[in-house]
């Protein structure tokens, strides 16, 4: 939430996060739609790693189901700098982490994006 103002100033932490929740519960509503929830975060833009927990708290307790962490790389030297380069021992931290919080998938690591191999993701929590 911290880095939401330099880094995604259009959206608000907040609202992103009743979004989530309002699908998780839909879905979760007998007659509801068939859905997962899934977020994905970029990491090395100066968040610390308390912060990168909290907002992985906070995902779960709105009921989010599927996760992504990823490197964040900067698209040009007009965009917003990388602050530092996550080592794969610390992703590897934090998917172990996120599994532990009750996140059905996670994939965490540097060239994890988003969509990052979503058809096998879902392939594994959907048996």
């Amino acid at each position: 939430p911290s880095l939401h103002p330099a880094i995604r100033p259009q959206a608000d932490y907040r609202r992103s996060l009743s979004v989530l929740e309002y699908a998780a519960r839909r879905a979760a509503t007998p007659g509801g739609p068939s859905l997962r929830t899934k977020s994905g975060l970029m990491v090395g833009l100066g968040e610390t790693r308390e912060e990168i927990l909290q907002v992985l708290r906070d995902l779960r307790a709105v009921g989010c189901e599927i996760l992504t962490i990823g490197q964040y790389l900067a698209p040009s030297a007009n965009h917003y700098p990388v602050r530092r380069f996550v080592e794969p021992a610390e992703f590897a931290e934090l998917e172990s982490a996120a599994r532990q919080m009750g996140f059905a998938a996670v994939a965490a690591g540097p060239f994890v994006r988003s969509s990052y191999l979503a058809d096998q993701v879902f392939a594994g929590i959907a048996q």
